[in-house]
């Protein structure tokens, strides 16, 4: 057998300088990753979003190395999807929700927020009316607007507002019955849901603990479904008083879609 040749590597620079040029420009390339595409993107935003919680356009334009429009259409989408939630400036993660605070809690968060709310709500009543009052303290908040018109009927299951209009006495009030929720001072469950639907109103006004443009109205807790859909049920019309607090939660049990 003859001699086993030894072969090396030759280095670029013995190639002619067009072809180590190109050979340069290859080995580059493979070293540059891909780009993503949208939806692979979109879980990346997800990723760093689940970890953050909130992230501002500019912190994910650095992350994920796209212009601040591609940004602003993911956060769309992922809106659209009831994933994410847009904020000024941002986007923050969905959070689920599991149980309601208490009253004491609920009672001093947004106040301003809640006064606007209400002083927005006022303007659709009128004399003589049969309004429903949902239990909450936004839908609290809209008492001094009652209290201003004359010749009014108010059904609430929140026992804070009966006191409340009480207090006036220039108020008819309807103390709906039911199981009584401590926590939240309030009716809820089946017995509440049946006397609801013995009544008819001008318009309800609905609370909410949480609720996002995809899954509508969710609540963590069962017992609230009832009376809410009742009330619904029970109304000429409808309208929600929730403040920017409550939006981009999501509770366990859905209660009414934005479709509706």
């Amino acid at each position: 057998m003859g001699q086993q040749r030894a072969y090396e590597a030759t280095p670029l620079s013995r190639f002619p300088p067009e072809l180590a040029a190109g050979t340069a420009r290859m080995s580059a390339m493979d070293a540059t990753p891909a780009p993503l595409i949208p939806a692979q993107r979109r879980e990346e935003l997800m990723h760093h979003l689940r970890r953050a919680r909130v992230l501002s356009v500019r912190q994910l334009k650095e992350i994920l190395s796209v212009s601040h429009m591609t940004v602003r259409r993911d956060i769309a989408t992922l809106e659209r999807e009831g994933r994410a939630h847009t904020i000024p400036g941002g986007v923050r993660l969905v959070s689920a929700l599991r149980e309601e605070p208490p009253y004491a809690v609920k009672l001093g968060s947004a106040h301003q927020q809640k006064l606007a709310i209400a002083a927005c709500a006022e303007g659709f009543l009128h004399y003589g009316m049969t309004v429903y009052l949902d239990a909450g303290t936004t839908t609290g908040a809209l008492v001094p607007g009652i209290v201003a018109h004359k010749d009014m009927t108010v059904i609430t299951n929140d026992f804070a507002i009966s006191a409340a209009l009480m207090e006036s006495g220039s108020v008819e009030i309807i103390q709906v019955g039911g199981r009584i929720e401590s926590l939240n001072r309030s009716t809820v469950g089946d017995l509440a849901a049946k006397m609801l639907a013995g009544l008819n109103t001008d318009l309800a006004f609905l609370s909410t603990s949480s609720w996002d443009m995809q899954r509508g109205l969710t609540t963590p807790n069962e017992s609230k479904i009832g009376p809410k859909l009742a009330a619904i049920a029970a109304s000429s019309c409808a309208m929600l008083l929730a403040s920017s607090s409550k939006f981009g939660r999501v509770g366990l049990y859905r209660l009414y879609t934005s479709s509706h």
